[in-house]
């Protein structure tokens, strides 16, 4: 289920996904609301491309750390490639 960031309050999440595109994030939204994981999801910026980088905005997906193996099998059952990002 989608959450605002204030509901999460200041505890620590962890960085799922990066969709590039409104399809996809939607894609992604509907597979977690409904396998009742909670997530946040917020545009930012990242960069992209081979040849010629650029910075894109794309729907970052958050999930709590007691929630991610749950958000990793819902990705794999609807064909989303879990990635793992460094946290800064």
């Amino acid at each position: 289920m989608r959450r605002e960031a204030d509901f999460f309050e200041d505890r620590e999440m962890d960085l799922i996904y990066i969709a590039k595109n409104l399809k996809e994030a939607l894609r992604l939204e509907n597979a977690l609301t409904e396998s009742e994981v909670e997530y946040a999801v917020e545009t930012d910026k990242y960069s992209g491309g081979l040849l010629f980088r650029s910075t894109r905005v794309g729907a970052f997906f958050y999930v709590l750390p007691e929630s991610l193996e749950q958000a990793r099998e819902v990705m794999h059952r609807h064909s989303f490639r879990f990635q793992e990002w460094e946290r800064e």
